[in-house]
């Protein structure tokens, strides 16, 4: 079996379970593996991705009390934001682990990669505060001032990553890294769902912003789209172009592809997603 480099993990999905029944280990992850099958095609197909190293080692802990067994469920992958997404999607279907009836829901999908830089950026700053005399890189001295105007907040019980809300227009974006890069090139009213599940927080927001839905240029991102129209009021749908997610978007594509969002019914017309 292949295993999956530390250093090559982009997401973390977390994953809460609870069943009717005393359970192993074991049990949970060949319930992963098992009722996962073909359910996504040959392309996600999990035990094939964690040979490849894409998916890496499932961790699980869990507990026993009064004959249920409740636990969290970790599983790192290398794979992109969509296909991750999906992955998450396709482990809350599971009803059954080992012989009892239970239930997965994904609490979180954490950027692993967000937290690395959060880390690098923090430890660049006390360096450079260490440093006796001139700082000869001029680049990095940039870098670690970019970051610091991008200082990102967390709004509600959700933690939702943030710039400003204030303002009566408020962009949604999908995760962590989506709101740094927004607000590196100036956009600082930009909120983060992180994660598949739409947050109460974003719902609540509907009713008193006009909300403007950023996503990623592929096929996730149009789905994420057509679930979050589905539960609540979007004036603006913007999308990265084909192939490009938000949080690797330079300036003048992030400034030029919400310029050109649309309505949402427009949205839906234009890329022939009507669901």
């Amino acid at each position: 079996m292949a295993k999956i480099s530390p250093v090559s993990i982009k997401y973390m999905i977390y994953a809460n379970f609870i069943a009717e029944g005393a359970l192993e280990k074991p049990d949970v992850i060949g319930a992963i593996f098992g009722q996962t099958e073909g359910l996504l095609g040959e392309d996600l197909e999990m035990r094939d991705l964690q040979k490849e190293g894409k998916i890496g080692r499932i961790e699980v802990d869990l507990e026993r009390e009064n004959k249920k067994t409740t636990g969290l469920i970790r599983i790192p992958t290398a794979l992109d934001k969509s296909e991750t997404t999906l992955i998450a999607a396709a482990v809350e279907t599971i009803e059954r682990i080992g012989p009892s009836d239970a239930q997965i829901e994904i609490e979180k999908i954490e950027d692993i990669r967000g937290s690395k830089r959060d880390y690098i950026i923090e430890r660049a700053k006390k360096l450079m505060r260490e440093v006796h005399g001139s700082i000869e890189s001029k680049e990095i001295s940039n870098k670690i001032k970019d970051y610091s105007r991008s200082e990102v907040s967390e709004y509600g019980k959700e933690k939702l990553p943030y710039g400003n809300i204030s303002e009566k227009e408020l962009i949604v974006v999908e995760g962590r890294a989506d709101v740094i890069n927004l607000m590196k090139n100036g956009i600082k009213n930009v909120i983060a769902m992180n994660g598949t599940n739409l947050p109460d927080a974003i719902k609540e927001l509907s009713e008193e912003k006009d909300l403007t839905l950023f996503v990623d240029g592929d096929r996730g991102g149009k789905l994420i789209a057509r679930n979050v129209v589905d539960n609540v009021k979007v004036k603006y749908i913007a999308i990265a172009p084909d192939g490009k997610e938000v949080e690797e978007l330079m300036g003048k594509e992030v400034w030029a592809n919400l310029r050109k969002k649309v309505s949402v019914d427009e949205f839906f017309r234009k890329k022939g997603f009507l669901g």
